[in-house]
């Protein structure tokens, strides 16, 4: 388990936690590790009733570290590498997942709450998908998910010019299922996690599975043509111009 990943299960909640706000939660490969396990041994523990996903501090999360994340040998596809674990444990799950977020949410942050079943938006917050300015292509079914959230035309203004865009139009789209104030996000999320609580547990499982049932085989399949491409892409040039170019500037910064 990573010390940046705060795991609690009480009163039938298994609350996640991104908890490394120094570096804005950016995710290391151990706290991939960590969040499979968690997501994983939630299926597991019939205690587990509703899963809970936030960041630590100002941000949900900067994405991927990528000094650590290009360590580790990216080029994998399979279940060895710990990212593609969590993420095929996310489109896999069978427990509700309620997220929240605040401060930034980009890459990975913004395309694991595409799993999440309902997602809590805090105004004055950032998704950013900058895949293709990093030389990359999209994750965690984005390319497949986000159009079916957005249409065509919208999901290209954010995988294609990687345009940011905030709490209401995540809302607008359906990314996000509430919108909060800055700052009541959390007072949110525990509402709607007391009213979950509430209904009758097994019938909310099977009602969750049901709602994702459809479509995980296409989601499982995206992921690994994505995963395919993205580990293709992590060889090219141009990833590496454009990441040489992110340290660069960070070095400024």
């Amino acid at each position: 388990m990573s010390e940046h990943v705060r795991v609690e299960n009480e009163g039938g909640v298994l609350a996640i936690t991104l908890a490394r706000p120094e570096r804005r939660n950016a995710i290391t490969v151990a706290m991939y590790a960590a969040l499979a396990e968690a997501v994983e041994g939630a299926a597991q523990d019939p205690s587990v009733r509703l899963i809970t996903l936030e960041g630590e501090g100002a941000d949900f999360t900067a994405g991927n570290d990528l000094a650590d994340f290009l360590a580790a040998r990216p080029d994998a596809t399979g279940e060895d590498l710990p990212v593609w674990r969590y993420l095929r444990a996310l489109a896999t799950n069978e427990v509700p997942i309620v997220a929240c977020v605040q401060g930034n949410a980009v890459g990975i942050g913004t395309t694991m709450l595409m799993h999440c079943d309902l997602v809590v938006a805090e105004r004055g917050c950032r998704f950013h998908l900058p895949f293709v300015d990093l030389g990359l292509v999209p994750e965690a079914a984005s390319s497949l998910m986000l159009p079916e959230f957005a249409g065509r035309r919208r999901a290209a203004r954010h995988l294609l010019l990687a345009e940011p865009f905030g709490a209401d139009e995540a809302l607008a789209m359906g990314l996000a299922s509430h919108v909060a104030e800055k700052g009541q996000g959390s007072a949110l999320r525990n509402q709607i996690v007391a009213a979950l609580l509430a209904k009758p547990a097994e019938a909310m499982r099977q009602t969750q599975s049901l709602l994702r049932r459809g479509d995980r085989d296409d989601v499982l399949e995206r992921m690994e043509l994505e995963n395919g491409h993205f580990a293709e892409r992590l060889q090219s040039d141009e990833v590496k111009q454009a990441i040489s170019a992110f340290f660069a500037a960070r070095a400024k910064a």
